[in-house]
């Protein structure tokens, strides 16, 4: 029989907030009426799933899994999903059971991510026991290095003479980039830490470079430290320094590690 959990509401620092928690609820309960059976699951994942969780800066993101995914069908969970992101939230991302087995091996580092932080709402919990090939994951991981390093400079050159854009971009790229860290362990063989702080800790301790730049962005994002403390020129210079760092680092240890296998 199909699970179905209730979620319970917490205000502790890194939980999802009560009033997050009865707006999931809701949502859950309009996804099911429009879609009836042909809704398999709806799944949490991302920081509102692993304790991570902002509410200035995360996303409450959804994974919801349809038997089938017609137009038609699309069009049944559009009010839904309408009311949801007038409360601000991004539309759940849709997949098939056949395409979540069939797309493991190309969204290896989304998949990994969700298997081990995942929260079931509602239905089969068809990620804890999906294989995920890992014959791409590498590839994955130097591929989206590159790309949000490229996007990084991108975006300090457009927000070079406004402090609060640069703030804004630090903080909002750091999840991306503490994700990367970890599965950049996975590569390597390591068998990664849940949290991102314990991430980039265990990779500067192999790699050799300072994290503090990047650690400095977080506290900031977790409320630990005040942005006001800090020159948001010097941690913009270390903070790309450290990315920089480590897509190389990352690139040339696995391009001398060999393949790895499924």
């Amino acid at each position: 029989m199909a699970a179905e959990r209730v979620v319970a509401g917490s205000e502790e620092a890194g939980v999802v907030p009560e009033k997050h928690e009865k707006l999931i609820n809701e949502f859950v309960a309009r996804l099911r009426q429009a879609a009836g059976e042909n809704l398999a699951s709806v799944i949490l994942y991302g920081s509102a799933a692993s304790g991570e969780f902002d509410p200035e800066f995360s996303d409450l993101n959804l994974l919801c899994i349809l038997r089938q995914t017609s137009f038609a069908s699309l069009r049944n969970l559009a009010s839904a999903v309408e009311w949801w992101r007038r409360r601000k939230h991004s539309a759940p991302l849709v997949l098939t059971p056949e395409e979540l087995e069939l797309s493991a091996d190309v969204f290896a580092i989304e998949w990994l991510d969700m298997q081990q932080n995942h929260r079931l709402l509602f239905g089969d919990d068809l990620v804890v026991s999906l294989r995920i090939p890992l014959r791409q994951h590498r590839a994955q991981v130097e591929y989206e290095l590159r790309e949000k390093l490229i996007l990084l400079r991108q975006g300090l050159m457009a927000a070079a003479n406004n402090p609060r854009q640069l703030w804004e971009l630090l903080l909002r790229s750091v999840p991306s980039f503490g994700t990367l860290f970890r599965h950049a362990l996975i590569a390597l063989g390591d068998a990664a830490p849940r949290s991102r702080r314990e991430a980039v800790q265990e990779l500067a301790a192999r790699m050799q470079f300072d994290p503090q730049a990047w650690l400095q962005v977080l506290d900031i994002r977790e409320h630990r430290l005040e942005r006001k403390q800090l020159d948001v020129n010097d941690v913009c210079t270390r903070y790309l320094a450290t990315i920089e760092h480590v897509t190389l680092a990352v690139d040339t240890m696995l391009d001398s590690a060999g393949p790895r296998g499924a």
